[in-house]
Order: C-alpha cells, then structure tokens, then sequence
C-alpha cells in the first residue's frame, strides 16, 4: 500500500490540509466511487480552507484581541442594547476597511464595547485584513517607551500599515501633551489610508474637552469623527447582569 508514502509526501511538502484530507477519502469507501477529477478538486478545495484558517489563526494571535472568542455571529441584539442590525451587517462586509473608515463605539461600563469592536476587527481578518489591538494606557505607553530607545519612527511606521487599528478604553483618564501628539501622529498617517476602531465610555461630543488643546483637538476629532460609523451601546451593564444569574 502507498497510502502512508503519499500522505507522508504531502506532509513534506506542506500540503497538511490536502494530506489530513487525503487520509480521510482512504477511510471512507464512498470515495472510491467518486470521479478522480471530484475527488482532486475536494482536496484542493480542503487545502484552501486549510490555509485560510491557518492565516486567520496567525492574524489573531498577532492581534492581540481582548477577547480573541469575540465574533459577529455572536452579537446579542437584546432591545436595551438598541443595537441596529442592518448597521452590523453592512459593517460585517468590511466595505469600512476597505474604504479606510473609522469605527466608533461608545457606551457604559459592561455594556459589550471590546467584544463589538473585537468581533469586528476579527470579521476584518476572516476577509485577510491586519489588526492589532491596545488599550489606550499600553497604546500611549508603548509609544513613550519608543521615545525612550529611539525606535518611536518604527513604531508609527508599524501603526500605519495595519488595516485596523483598535484603540480600547480612549478617554479615560487625563492625557498628557506627549500623548495628544503622539496619538495626532499616528492617526495623521492613518487617515484616509487605514481603519480605526475607537471603545470609549466617554460620548464623542466630550472628546474636544478631553483632548483640552484646541488646535490639536480639532485635528484629532476630525480625523476620528469624519465619516466614521457610531454605535452607541444603551442597556446596563452584562457583566452584571451574568454575575445576577
């Protein structure tokens, strides 16, 4: 039998998904009755899939998602939240990706912001997107240790060429002037060029007040604000309500 050569050449060349696949035509007889063309294109077809998930699971791990588990698929619609589906939909088609739009979601503590801004930014990967994900301490933080040995030119060439950009937790807290440079910066090289999703407990109408320098602020919220898509979360807070079950 050259069953386990062949499978054992598939796995040498890479082929993993082909090969798993292969094995399983072996086991099941029905196979045997199918055309050679079918049966090739299955295996093609299962090598594809393969990679694809593969791809996804590297992007995730690179993106550092709060919670890596968060998906479209599992977004509650519960009339408190006055969450829109259609607005969920057109934004599971990634068109704001690719048109270099900005997400906003905005909303109280608990009431499911990381997990939305997650789930979208994991459907943006699922279509071959990069995104990576900061609160906005480790965000500032990160870009303050750059200034620090010298690697800050790196480190915003590194934020300019992520599809998505995900920055948690904006607004809370005060923010130096260091930092309202610095984020100016990086949203400067992104605009019009690359995506950004913003979770803040904070409405956007507070966000000039927060950012105090008027100059910088108006650069800052006109990048942010322009054409960007605004979910408002309403409803009190789930991690209290699954602590109460």
């Amino acid at each position: 039998m050259l069953n386990e050569p062949t499978y054992q050449a598939l796995c040498e060349m890479k082929l993993i998904g082909m090969a798993n696949a292969w094995r399983e035509q072996q086991k099941n007889p029905e196979f045997t009755s199918m055309a050679f063309d079918e049966r090739f294109a299955m295996l093609a077809e299962a090598e594809k899939i393969y990679r694809l998930n593969q791809r996804i699971k590297r992007s995730l791990r690179a993106a550092k998602l709060k919670q890596s588990h968060a998906c479209i698929e599992d977004i509650e619609y519960a009339a408190k939240r006055e969450l829109d589906k259609a607005v969920m939909r057109q934004l599971a088609t990634c068109r704001w990706v690719t048109e270099h739009q900005t997400v906003i979601v905005t909303g109280a503590t608990g009431t499911g912001k990381t997990f939305i801004a997650c789930a979208l930014a994991q459907q943006a990967m699922r279509q071959g997107f990069r995104a990576l994900y900061r609160r906005a301490n480790r965000f500032f933080a990160e870009l303050l240790a750059a200034h620090a040995d010298g690697s800050y030119p790196r480190l915003l060439q590194k934020y300019s060429k992520l599809d998505v950009l995900i920055i948690d937790d904006f607004a809370k807290g005060t923010i130096t002037e260091q930092q309202r440079k610095d984020l100016d910066e990086v949203l400067d090289d992104r605009y019009g060029e690359r995506s950004t999703i913003i979770a803040s407990q904070v409405p956007t109408r507070q966000w000039h007040d927060y950012l105090a320098d008027p100059t910088t602020a108006d650069a800052i919220c006109e990048r942010l604000l322009h054409r960007a898509h605004k979910i408002t979360l309403k409803g009190p807070s789930r991690r209290k309500e699954e602590l109460a079950e």
